[in-house]
Protein backbone atom coordinates (compact mmCIF):
# COMPACT_ATOMS: atom_id res chain seq x y z
CA UNK A 1 0.00 0.00 0.00
CA UNK A 2 1.08 3.16 -1.29
CA UNK A 3 2.26 5.73 2.09
CA UNK A 4 2.60 9.32 2.42
CA UNK A 5 4.02 11.70 5.18
CA UNK A 6 2.50 15.29 6.01
CA UNK A 7 4.36 18.05 8.54
CA UNK A 8 3.71 20.94 9.30
CA UNK A 9 5.51 23.63 11.44
CA UNK A 10 4.06 26.61 12.65
CA UNK A 11 4.88 29.64 15.56
CA UNK A 12 3.07 30.88 17.96
CA UNK A 13 3.67 34.28 20.25
CA UNK A 14 2.24 32.57 23.07
CA UNK A 15 4.02 30.18 25.69
CA UNK A 16 4.16 26.07 25.12
CA UNK A 17 2.33 26.12 28.32
CA UNK A 18 -1.19 28.26 26.71
CA UNK A 19 -0.70 26.42 23.84
CA UNK A 20 -0.64 22.84 25.07
CA UNK A 21 -3.52 23.84 27.51
CA UNK A 22 -5.79 24.06 24.02
CA UNK A 23 -3.69 21.08 22.11
CA UNK A 24 -3.83 18.44 25.31
CA UNK A 25 -7.63 18.64 25.21
CA UNK A 26 -8.10 15.48 22.64
CA UNK A 27 -11.95 15.91 22.77
CA UNK A 28 -11.70 19.76 22.85
CA UNK A 29 -13.63 22.35 20.31
CA UNK A 30 -10.94 24.08 19.13
CA UNK A 31 -10.39 23.15 15.39
CA UNK A 32 -12.48 25.71 13.18
CA UNK A 33 -13.30 22.58 11.12
CA UNK A 34 -15.18 21.20 13.83
CA UNK A 35 -18.85 20.73 13.75
CA UNK A 36 -19.60 18.55 16.55
CA UNK A 37 -17.69 16.23 18.86
CA UNK A 38 -18.16 14.18 21.98
CA UNK A 39 -15.77 11.73 24.10
CA UNK A 40 -16.26 8.19 23.64
CA UNK A 41 -14.63 5.03 25.58
CA UNK A 42 -13.56 1.79 24.26
CA UNK A 43 -13.80 -1.84 26.00
CA UNK A 44 -10.30 -0.77 27.64
CA UNK A 45 -10.92 2.64 28.24
CA UNK A 46 -8.82 4.30 25.83
CA UNK A 47 -10.42 7.65 24.95
CA UNK A 48 -11.73 7.98 20.97
CA UNK A 49 -13.28 11.75 19.76
CA UNK A 50 -16.06 11.11 17.89
CA UNK A 51 -16.46 14.35 15.29
CA UNK A 52 -18.40 15.99 12.62
CA UNK A 53 -16.79 18.52 10.63
CA UNK A 54 -18.74 21.80 8.74
CA UNK A 55 -20.00 20.55 5.62
CA UNK A 56 -20.48 17.25 6.05
CA UNK A 57 -22.47 14.45 7.46
CA UNK A 58 -19.51 11.80 7.82
CA UNK A 59 -18.49 11.16 10.99
CA UNK A 60 -14.95 10.88 11.85
CA UNK A 61 -13.21 8.53 15.06
CA UNK A 62 -9.57 8.68 16.29
CA UNK A 63 -8.59 6.96 19.13
CA UNK A 64 -5.63 8.53 21.42
CA UNK A 65 -2.50 6.40 21.15
CA UNK A 66 -0.06 8.49 22.80
CA UNK A 67 0.06 11.10 25.90
CA UNK A 68 2.53 12.75 27.21
CA UNK A 69 1.35 16.62 29.60
CA UNK A 70 5.08 16.70 30.66
CA UNK A 71 6.24 16.35 27.14
CA UNK A 72 3.52 18.41 25.66
CA UNK A 73 2.82 15.59 23.00
CA UNK A 74 -0.47 13.62 21.49
CA UNK A 75 -0.84 10.98 19.09
CA UNK A 76 -4.22 9.31 17.53
CA UNK A 77 -4.67 6.99 15.24
CA UNK A 78 -7.56 6.82 12.41
CA UNK A 79 -10.33 4.53 13.14
CA UNK A 80 -13.38 5.70 11.03
CA UNK A 81 -14.38 8.04 8.75
CA UNK A 82 -12.18 8.61 5.79
CA UNK A 83 -12.87 6.85 2.40
CA UNK A 84 -10.40 4.08 1.42
CA UNK A 85 -7.59 5.11 3.75
CA UNK A 86 -5.50 2.13 5.17
CA UNK A 87 -3.86 3.56 8.48
CA UNK A 88 -3.42 7.05 9.11
CA UNK A 89 -1.32 7.82 12.87
CA UNK A 90 -0.82 11.83 13.69
CA UNK A 91 0.98 12.98 16.23
CA UNK A 92 1.52 17.05 17.72
CA UNK A 93 4.64 18.34 19.85
CA UNK A 94 4.56 21.88 21.45
CA UNK A 95 7.85 23.26 22.47
CA UNK A 96 9.75 26.01 23.48
CA UNK A 97 10.66 27.54 20.50
CA UNK A 98 14.38 29.31 19.90
CA UNK A 99 12.91 33.34 19.24
CA UNK A 100 10.64 32.80 21.95
CA UNK A 101 6.71 31.59 22.01
CA UNK A 102 5.72 28.55 20.46
CA UNK A 103 6.93 25.57 17.74
CA UNK A 104 4.30 23.51 16.70
CA UNK A 105 5.07 20.74 15.00
CA UNK A 106 1.44 18.39 13.43
CA UNK A 107 2.80 15.64 11.52
CA UNK A 108 0.75 11.92 10.26
CA UNK A 109 2.09 8.76 7.94
CA UNK A 110 -0.98 8.13 5.56
CA UNK A 111 -1.63 4.51 4.00
CA UNK A 112 -3.96 4.74 0.66
CA UNK A 113 -4.74 3.78 -2.40
CA UNK A 114 -1.96 5.78 -4.95
CA UNK A 115 -5.55 7.17 -6.45
CA UNK A 116 -6.60 8.44 -3.08
CA UNK A 117 -3.18 9.11 -1.51
CA UNK A 118 -2.67 12.89 -2.96
CA UNK A 119 -6.20 14.20 -1.71
CA UNK A 120 -5.62 12.93 1.75
CA UNK A 121 -2.39 14.34 1.72
CA UNK A 122 -3.57 17.58 0.61
CA UNK A 123 -6.42 17.49 2.61
CA UNK A 124 -4.37 16.71 6.00
CA UNK A 125 -2.22 19.37 5.23
CA UNK A 126 -4.82 22.35 5.50
CA UNK A 127 -6.51 20.65 8.25
CA UNK A 128 -3.15 20.91 10.19
CA UNK A 129 -2.52 24.66 9.04
CA UNK A 130 -6.24 25.76 10.23
CA UNK A 131 -5.38 23.99 13.35
CA UNK A 132 -1.93 25.47 14.06
CA UNK A 133 -3.30 28.69 13.34
CA UNK A 134 -6.42 28.14 16.05
CA UNK A 135 -4.62 26.67 18.46
CA UNK A 136 -2.14 30.25 18.28
CA UNK A 137 -4.94 32.58 18.46
CA UNK A 138 -7.29 30.61 21.02
CA UNK A 139 -3.84 30.22 23.22
CA UNK A 140 -2.36 33.81 22.97
CA UNK A 141 -5.78 35.37 24.21
CA UNK A 142 -5.60 32.74 27.04
CA UNK A 143 -8.73 30.82 25.85
CA UNK A 144 -7.88 27.67 27.73
CA UNK A 145 -8.54 28.05 31.57
CA UNK A 146 -6.57 25.74 33.79
CA UNK A 147 -8.85 24.34 36.66
CA UNK A 148 -7.94 24.61 39.86
CA UNK A 149 -6.47 21.36 41.07
CA UNK A 150 -8.32 19.20 44.34
CA UNK A 151 -6.94 16.75 46.54
CA UNK A 152 -8.38 13.44 46.41
CA UNK A 153 -10.46 12.23 49.47
CA UNK A 154 -8.29 9.54 51.64
CA UNK A 155 -9.61 6.10 51.69
CA UNK A 156 -9.05 4.34 54.44
CA UNK A 157 -6.41 1.42 55.04
CA UNK A 158 -6.59 -1.71 56.65
CA UNK A 159 -3.67 -4.67 56.74
CA UNK A 160 -3.87 -8.32 56.51
CA UNK A 161 -1.57 -11.00 55.59
CA UNK A 162 -2.55 -14.56 54.53
CA UNK A 163 -0.95 -17.67 53.62
CA UNK A 164 2.57 -19.77 54.62
CA UNK A 165 5.79 -19.65 53.29
CA UNK A 166 5.50 -17.23 51.59
CA UNK A 167 3.10 -15.33 54.20
CA UNK A 168 2.20 -12.27 51.72
CA UNK A 169 1.30 -8.85 54.30
CA UNK A 170 -1.09 -6.47 52.14
CA UNK A 171 -2.29 -2.94 52.88
CA UNK A 172 -5.94 -2.94 51.41
CA UNK A 173 -8.90 -0.27 51.13
CA UNK A 174 -12.32 -1.30 51.33
CA UNK A 175 -13.80 -2.99 48.24
CA UNK A 176 -15.35 -1.23 45.62
CA UNK A 177 -16.74 -2.34 41.90
CA UNK A 178 -13.96 -2.63 38.81
CA UNK A 179 -10.36 -3.79 38.86
CA UNK A 180 -8.19 -4.12 41.68
CA UNK A 181 -4.83 -1.94 41.55
CA UNK A 182 -2.63 -3.71 43.15
CA UNK A 183 1.11 -1.50 43.96
CA UNK A 184 4.50 -3.29 43.72
CA UNK A 185 7.37 -1.49 45.79
CA UNK A 186 11.16 -1.74 44.47
CA UNK A 187 14.32 -3.48 45.51
CA UNK A 188 14.83 -0.95 48.27
CA UNK A 189 11.43 -0.53 49.45
CA UNK A 190 7.89 -1.55 51.01
CA UNK A 191 4.83 -1.76 51.03
CA UNK A 192 4.52 1.38 52.94
CA UNK A 193 5.87 3.82 50.31
CA UNK A 194 2.67 3.74 48.36
CA UNK A 195 0.58 4.62 51.09
CA UNK A 196 0.07 8.35 49.73
CA UNK A 197 -0.93 6.44 46.63
CA UNK A 198 -2.92 3.66 48.41
CA UNK A 199 -5.08 6.59 50.43
CA UNK A 200 -5.79 8.35 46.70
CA UNK A 201 -6.12 5.48 44.35
CA UNK A 202 -8.52 3.74 46.83
CA UNK A 203 -11.64 6.39 45.99
CA UNK A 204 -11.24 5.54 42.05
CA UNK A 205 -11.16 1.83 42.72
CA UNK A 206 -9.79 -1.24 45.32
CA UNK A 207 -6.17 -1.11 45.91
CA UNK A 208 -3.68 -2.87 48.26
CA UNK A 209 0.38 -2.70 47.98
CA UNK A 210 2.01 -5.71 49.17
CA UNK A 211 4.80 -6.50 50.46
CA UNK A 212 7.05 -8.69 48.65
CA UNK A 213 8.21 -12.16 49.96
CA UNK A 214 10.35 -11.54 52.32
CA UNK A 215 9.86 -8.27 52.23
CA UNK A 216 8.09 -6.27 55.70
CA UNK A 217 5.69 -8.46 57.06
CA UNK A 218 5.69 -10.75 53.95
CA UNK A 219 8.01 -14.08 54.00
CA UNK A 220 10.36 -15.51 52.13
CA UNK A 221 9.44 -18.98 50.45
CA UNK A 222 11.24 -22.14 50.70
CA UNK A 223 13.78 -21.57 47.67
CA UNK A 224 14.96 -18.90 45.80
CA UNK A 225 12.58 -16.39 44.74
CA UNK A 226 11.92 -16.43 40.58
CA UNK A 227 9.67 -13.68 38.40
CA UNK A 228 8.01 -16.76 38.28
CA UNK A 229 7.07 -17.31 41.70
CA UNK A 230 5.78 -13.14 42.03
CA UNK A 231 3.95 -13.89 38.95
CA UNK A 232 2.11 -16.80 41.44
CA UNK A 233 1.49 -13.99 44.61
CA UNK A 234 0.12 -11.73 42.21
CA UNK A 235 -2.41 -14.31 41.50
CA UNK A 236 -2.80 -15.66 45.04
CA UNK A 237 -3.52 -11.58 45.91
CA UNK A 238 -6.46 -11.52 43.11
CA UNK A 239 -7.90 -14.74 44.51
CA UNK A 240 -7.75 -13.47 48.31
CA UNK A 241 -9.41 -10.43 47.40
CA UNK A 242 -11.92 -11.58 44.83
CA UNK A 243 -10.81 -9.41 41.95
CA UNK A 244 -11.51 -9.99 38.11
CA UNK A 245 -9.15 -7.83 36.79
CA UNK A 246 -5.79 -5.62 38.09
CA UNK A 247 -4.02 -2.76 37.61
CA UNK A 248 -0.21 -3.41 38.42
CA UNK A 249 1.41 -0.35 39.47
CA UNK A 250 5.16 -1.19 39.59
CA UNK A 251 8.50 1.36 40.82
CA UNK A 252 11.67 0.09 39.30
CA UNK A 253 11.82 -3.61 40.56
CA UNK A 254 8.33 -3.99 40.99
CA UNK A 255 7.36 -2.70 37.68
CA UNK A 256 9.84 -5.44 36.41
CA UNK A 257 7.37 -8.15 37.95
CA UNK A 258 4.54 -5.99 36.60
CA UNK A 259 5.42 -6.34 33.06
CA UNK A 260 7.20 -9.66 33.54
CA UNK A 261 3.29 -10.45 34.90
CA UNK A 262 1.77 -8.71 31.47
CA UNK A 263 3.57 -10.96 29.72
CA UNK A 264 2.25 -14.12 30.79
CA UNK A 265 -1.31 -12.77 31.98
CA UNK A 266 -2.23 -9.99 29.35
CA UNK A 267 -5.96 -11.43 30.00
CA UNK A 268 -6.20 -10.15 33.29
CA UNK A 269 -4.25 -6.67 33.31
CA UNK A 270 -6.91 -3.57 33.20
CA UNK A 271 -4.14 -1.25 33.03
CA UNK A 272 -0.16 -1.16 33.80
CA UNK A 273 1.52 1.75 35.37
CA UNK A 274 4.92 1.68 35.35
CA UNK A 275 7.35 3.73 37.16
CA UNK A 276 11.07 4.17 37.27
CA UNK A 277 11.36 1.51 34.72
CA UNK A 278 10.06 -1.74 33.97
CA UNK A 279 12.53 -3.80 31.86
CA UNK A 280 14.94 -4.18 34.49
CA UNK A 281 17.81 -6.78 33.10
CA UNK A 282 15.68 -8.55 30.73
CA UNK A 283 17.79 -6.58 28.41
CA UNK A 284 21.19 -6.55 29.73
CA UNK A 285 23.83 -9.31 28.50
CA UNK A 286 24.89 -11.62 31.01
CA UNK A 287 28.30 -9.91 31.84
CA UNK A 288 26.28 -6.98 32.60
CA UNK A 289 23.67 -8.61 34.79
CA UNK A 290 26.56 -10.97 36.33
CA UNK A 291 28.58 -7.53 37.64
CA UNK A 292 24.81 -6.13 38.65
CA UNK A 293 24.53 -8.37 41.04
CA UNK A 294 28.26 -9.29 42.31
CA UNK A 295 28.86 -5.36 42.92
CA UNK A 296 25.49 -5.26 45.35
CA UNK A 297 26.68 -8.86 47.12
CA UNK A 298 30.14 -7.31 47.93
CA UNK A 299 28.99 -5.59 51.26
CA UNK A 300 26.70 -8.89 51.71
CA UNK A 301 29.53 -11.12 52.00
CA UNK A 302 31.32 -8.72 54.23
CA UNK A 303 29.07 -9.27 56.77
CA UNK A 304 26.74 -6.39 56.46
CA UNK A 305 23.31 -5.63 56.18
CA UNK A 306 21.04 -3.16 54.03
CA UNK A 307 21.22 -0.77 56.94
CA UNK A 308 24.88 -0.67 56.49
CA UNK A 309 24.99 0.81 53.37
CA UNK A 310 21.39 2.27 53.12
CA UNK A 311 23.07 6.13 53.37
CA UNK A 312 25.10 5.47 49.75
CA UNK A 313 21.66 3.59 48.58
CA UNK A 314 19.94 7.17 49.40
CA UNK A 315 22.82 9.15 47.75
CA UNK A 316 21.93 7.61 44.61
CA UNK A 317 17.89 7.27 44.88
CA UNK A 318 17.20 10.61 46.09
CA UNK A 319 17.07 13.75 43.38
CA UNK A 320 18.70 16.71 44.68
CA UNK A 321 16.35 18.68 46.04
CA UNK A 322 14.39 15.59 47.90
CA UNK A 323 13.84 17.04 51.58
CA UNK A 324 15.00 15.30 54.73
CA UNK A 325 11.69 13.77 55.64
CA UNK A 326 11.52 12.11 52.24
CA UNK A 327 15.17 11.06 52.71
CA UNK A 328 14.20 9.83 55.89
CA UNK A 329 11.98 7.36 54.21
CA UNK A 330 14.06 5.97 51.62
CA UNK A 331 16.86 4.90 54.48
CA UNK A 332 13.99 3.50 56.65
CA UNK A 333 12.77 1.48 54.00
CA UNK A 334 16.11 0.68 52.86
CA UNK A 335 17.63 -0.34 56.32
CA UNK A 336 14.24 -2.37 57.00
CA UNK A 337 15.24 -4.90 55.00
CA UNK A 338 17.19 -8.36 55.88
CA UNK A 339 20.30 -9.24 53.87
CA UNK A 340 18.67 -12.81 53.00
CA UNK A 341 15.63 -10.56 51.20
CA UNK A 342 18.20 -8.41 49.19
CA UNK A 343 20.16 -10.79 48.30
CA UNK A 344 17.07 -13.05 47.16
CA UNK A 345 15.95 -10.12 44.99
CA UNK A 346 19.37 -9.54 43.40
CA UNK A 347 19.51 -13.06 42.14
CA UNK A 348 15.94 -13.05 40.90
CA UNK A 349 16.35 -9.27 39.36
CA UNK A 350 19.66 -10.54 37.69
CA UNK A 351 17.87 -14.05 36.42
CA UNK A 352 15.33 -13.05 34.18
CA UNK A 353 13.38 -15.58 32.03
CA UNK A 354 12.80 -13.50 28.86
CA UNK A 355 13.27 -10.64 26.45
CA UNK A 356 10.10 -8.60 27.00
CA UNK A 357 8.17 -8.88 23.56
CA UNK A 358 5.57 -5.81 23.86
CA UNK A 359 3.17 -6.84 21.08
CA UNK A 360 1.92 -8.55 24.02
CA UNK A 361 0.21 -5.37 26.15
CA UNK A 362 -2.86 -5.40 25.28
CA UNK A 363 -3.86 -2.99 28.14
CA UNK A 364 -3.85 1.07 28.30
CA UNK A 365 -0.15 1.75 29.85
CA UNK A 366 1.12 4.41 31.68
CA UNK A 367 5.07 5.08 32.14
CA UNK A 368 6.70 7.71 34.44
CA UNK A 369 10.00 8.64 35.87
CA UNK A 370 11.69 11.36 38.00
CA UNK A 371 13.29 14.03 35.87
CA UNK A 372 16.30 13.72 37.84
CA UNK A 373 16.45 9.50 37.62
CA UNK A 374 19.95 7.81 37.69
CA UNK A 375 18.44 4.50 37.47
CA UNK A 376 16.05 4.92 35.21
CA UNK A 377 16.31 8.42 33.47
CA UNK A 378 13.61 9.78 30.95
CA UNK A 379 15.72 9.68 27.85
CA UNK A 380 15.25 6.29 28.70
CA UNK A 381 11.93 5.45 29.96
CA UNK A 382 10.53 7.60 27.03
CA UNK A 383 12.20 5.38 24.89
CA UNK A 384 11.35 1.77 26.11
CA UNK A 385 7.54 4.00 26.07
CA UNK A 386 8.01 4.50 22.32
CA UNK A 387 8.51 0.90 21.31
CA UNK A 388 5.82 0.31 23.63
CA UNK A 389 3.74 2.57 20.90
CA UNK A 390 4.98 0.86 18.40
CA UNK A 391 5.05 -2.73 19.07
CA UNK A 392 1.75 -3.00 21.03
CA UNK A 393 -1.52 -3.86 19.59
CA UNK A 394 -4.00 -0.73 19.23
CA UNK A 395 -1.66 1.08 21.76
CA UNK A 396 -2.59 3.41 24.58
CA UNK A 397 0.81 4.73 26.00
CA UNK A 398 0.82 7.40 28.34
CA UNK A 399 4.07 8.82 29.32
CA UNK A 400 5.31 11.46 32.21
CA UNK A 401 8.35 13.12 33.36
CA UNK A 402 7.47 13.94 37.26
CA UNK A 403 9.09 16.95 37.67
CA UNK A 404 12.20 17.77 40.26
CA UNK A 405 12.20 13.85 41.18
CA UNK A 406 14.68 11.38 41.71
CA UNK A 407 14.08 7.07 41.36
CA UNK A 408 11.10 6.77 43.55
CA UNK A 409 8.79 9.39 42.14
CA UNK A 410 6.06 8.48 43.96
CA UNK A 411 7.69 9.35 47.53
CA UNK A 412 9.18 12.34 46.41
CA UNK A 413 5.99 14.20 44.51
CA UNK A 414 3.14 12.68 45.66
CA UNK A 415 1.09 15.35 44.35
CA UNK A 416 1.93 15.14 41.10
CA UNK A 417 2.26 11.39 41.08
CA UNK A 418 -1.38 10.82 42.36
CA UNK A 419 -2.50 13.22 39.65
CA UNK A 420 -1.50 11.79 36.95
CA UNK A 421 -2.07 8.54 38.62
CA UNK A 422 -5.99 9.42 39.52
CA UNK A 423 -6.44 11.04 35.66
CA UNK A 424 -5.43 7.23 34.53
CA UNK A 425 -7.26 5.09 36.61
CA UNK A 426 -10.12 6.74 36.41
CA UNK A 427 -10.64 6.34 33.09
CA UNK A 428 -10.48 2.41 33.75
CA UNK A 429 -12.76 1.92 36.52
CA UNK A 430 -15.26 3.47 34.01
Amino acid sequence: MPRDQVKVIGHSPASPEAVWAVAGDFCGQWHPAIATIRAERDGRGSLIRAFTVHGEDTLYREQRTWFSDSDRTIGYTHLQGIADVDAYDAHLAIAEAEQGGSSILWSATISAPASRLTAIREGTKAIFEAGIAALSEQARHGEAATPDAKLPAVAPVENLAFGERPRLALSVTPPKDGPLCLFLHGIGGARGNWLRQLAAAGNVMRAAALDLRGYGDSTLGPRQSTVDDYCADILRVREALGADRLVLAGLSYGSWIATSFAMRHPELLAGLVLSGGCTGMSEAEPAEREAFRVSREVPLDAGQAPVDFAPGVVKVLAGPNAPEEVRTRLFDSMAAIPATTYRDALVCFTSPRERFDFSRLTMPVLMMTGEHDRLAPPAEIRGVASRVLTQARMADMRYETIADAGHVCNVERPEIYNRILLDFLGRLSQ
